[in-house]
């Protein structure tokens, strides 16, 4: 993505290959109203959002970083680089099997 070195404390970490998988759907869930977006100021240092992975586990909710926050930002359709999204589900939601199998691949980076 870009040539920033990356903090160790950001794990679990999205692969290239994961990343893209995310961003698409990100883009896809703006798209279909299934997105919450965070913050979107400066998260220099890291440990300004490392409360956010404690929250997510206490709600057994999967979380990945990933290494571009300009691109996170694009994917959820804004031009402003964003430090946390959401992508939310409901019933009927042609999102569904998407969403459950990158569920999946981010559990798998945590085992």
């Amino acid at each position: 993505m870009t040539g920033e070195t990356v903090n160790p404390k950001a794990y679990p970490l999205a692969d290239a290959q994961l990343t893209i998988t995310i961003m698409d759907l990100v883009q896809q869930a703006a798209n279909y109203k299934q997105l919450k977006k965070g913050a979107n100021e400066d998260a220099e240092p890291l440990e300004i959002l490392l409360h956010l992975p404690l929250l997510a586990e206490d709600k057994n909710v999967p979380y990945v970083f990933v290494t571009s926050k300009q691109a996170l930002g694009r994917a959820c359709g804004v031009t402003r680089p964003v430090i946390a999204c959401s992508v939310t589900t409901n019933e009927g939601s042609q999102l569904k099997s998407q969403i459950q199998q990158l569920k999946d691949a981010i559990e798998k980076l945590l085992i």
